[in-house]
């Protein structure tokens, strides 16, 4: 079994392909990554270690992945993260990378009749309507009302019959016509294909920002003394994700690697869900807990274009397919960040000198 991981030294990508190498000696994993991320050079030395094979070419070059050798399965974890990517006028890297990455996968995945699991976004769901969703005010954060009028939500949280019309970001905009694309792919050529609208995922080895990584973003600040910001919703910091430990992330795709017929097909939101969620305010007092450290944390009122007040993924539709659960609660994910950064310290300063 020869499995490709795009955007393989990233964070999901370089933790997918040690998990895969672990759990299955027998398997080649190849990491394809061009290293344009800050802080994807750090895990050169932990695939290299891990025994997954490192190949340096760009998603947006289709020879770079036909150069490759014969595959069985593709995991598409490329991306241009940000959800704010693109607001600056500068769209190329963004759509050429999110959108025209995928097109080049698929090609290589049609070449060699491959599995094709994508990671997809929930910000593929548009953010008017996630605004029009009622909430109410609670002390520590904004929580789902019983009643909606939209259909696809409830107090379960956001879910695939949730309406798509209407502008999502520039970021969520490509990864939905990726969607498509991985749709008509599958229709066209008979791949085998399974489509992840992924929530937050959190975990050591990420370089969180602001627009990127909150959480991780969040214990990092409180770690190295850094001030934060409650932007939005009046500066509450009541605003609330869901998160995934990204172990639980590859816990889920290896069973997808593993069953790729089941699997055919299925688009599905994966995240924490409503028992594994946190407000930023929330997430403030368990770094502080956790790190011993109270930072200053600032109010701006005024929203950011594409934000939202509350995200929750109903994950009911994947739990029709799967016995998997998450298994890591938010003071777990955010422990075992903690304990990476302490182990990694002076490399993580170096590396996030210029993002905290």
């Amino acid at each position: 079994m020869r499995v490709l991981v795009t955007g393989g030294a990233g964070f999901i990508g370089s933790s997918l392909g040690v998990a895969l190498t672990s759990r299955h000696p027998d398997w080649e994993l190849i990491a394809f990554d061009n290293l344009s991320r800050r802080g994807s050079e750090l895990t050169l030395p932990r695939l290299k270690a891990a025994g997954v094979r490192f190949v340096h070419g760009d998603i947006r070059e289709v020879r770079d992945l036909l150069a490759l050798d014969q595959i069985d399965a593709l995991i598409e974890c490329s991306a241009e993260p940000s959800v704010i990517a693109g607001l600056d006028g500068r769209t190329d890297y963004l759509i050429q990378t999110n959108l025209l990455g995928a097109y080049n996968a698929l090609e290589l995945a049609r070449r060699d009749r491959a599995q094709f699991v994508f990671l997809s976004t929930s910000r593929v769901y548009p953010v008017a309507a996630l605004n029009e969703i009622a909430l109410v005010e609670e002390d520590t954060r904004f929580e789902l009302a019983q009643n909606q009028t939209l259909p696809g939500v409830s107090r379960a949280g956001v879910g695939e019959t949730f309406p798509l019309t209407g502008a999502r970001t520039l970021y969520g905009a490509t990864k939905l016509s990726a969607e498509l694309l991985v749709e008509e792919y599958a229709a066209a050529f008979g791949l085998k294909t399974v489509v992840d609208r992924c929530g937050v995922i959190a975990g050591p080895w990420q370089m969180g920002k602001v627009d990127q990584g909150v959480f991780t973003h969040w214990l990092l600040a409180h770690f190295f003394n850094q001030p934060l910001q409650y932007i939005g919703f009046g500066g509450s910091g009541k605003q609330v994700r869901d998160l995934l430990h990204v172990d639980d992330l590859v816990e889920l795709l290896d069973e997808q690697l593993a069953r790729p017929e089941h699997w055919a097909g299925v688009t599905a939101n994966v995240g924490g869900g409503r028992e594994v969620s946190l407000s930023l305010l929330e997430t403030t007092e368990l770094c502080r807990e956790l790190t011993g450290n109270t930072v200053p944390i600032g109010k701006a009122s005024d929203d950011r274009p594409g934000d939202i007040p509350v995200y929750i993924s109903d994950c009911a539709l994947l739990r029709q397919h799967t016995d998997w659960r998450p298994k890591r609660d938010p003071r777990t994910i955010l422990a075992e960040i903690l304990d990476w950064v302490k182990d990694n310290e002076s490399a993580l300063a170096a590396a996030l000198e210029s993002e905290l």
